[in-house]
C-alpha cells in the first residue's frame, strides 16, 4: 500500500527534526528538567561525545533544546526542552509505552 503524500510532508518534516538515532533519546531524558551534558551521558553510555554533541547542537538549532551556560569556573551548562518542544512530549511517552510492549514480546 503506498500512500499519497504531500510534496511538504508533515511527517517527514516533524522526523527530519527529531529524527536521527539519539535525538529522540535525548529529548526524553529533557523531559524530566534540566540537564548537564554529562548527565546525559551517563544515561547513554553508548553514544560517543562527539555525537552527542552535534545531536545536542541539531537539536538547539532547530529550537527544541536550550542551552544555557552559566558563567562560573569551570564553566556549567544545562540543556532542557523548549516551549517549541512540549508537545513531544506526549509522543515520547508513547514511544515509551510501546517499546515496552516491544520489550515483552521479545521475552515471549
Amino acid at each position: 500500500m503506498r500512500y499519497n503524500r504531500p510534496p511538504d510532508c508533515p511527517v517527514e518534516k516533524a522526523l527530519g527534526l527529531i529524527g536521527g538515532k539519539w535525538k529522540g533519546v535525548i529529548l526524553y531524558h529533557l523531559m524530566d528538567g534540566k540537564k548537564r551534558f554529562g548527565e546525559l551521558r551517563k544515561f547513554m553510555p553508548s553514544v560517543t561525545q562527539r555525537m552527542m554533541t552535534k545531536q545536542l547542537r541539531e537539536l538547539e538549532s532547530d529550537g527544541l533544546v536550550h542551552r544555557e551556560v552559566y558563567r562560573e569556573v569551570p564553566p556549567k551548562v544545562e540543556y532542557s526542552l523548549t516551549e517549541k518542544a512540549e508537545p513531544l512530549k506526549a509522543i515520547i511517552v508513547a514511544l515509551e509505552q510501546w517499546g515496552k510492549t516491544l520489550s515483552r514480546e521479545t521475552l515471549n
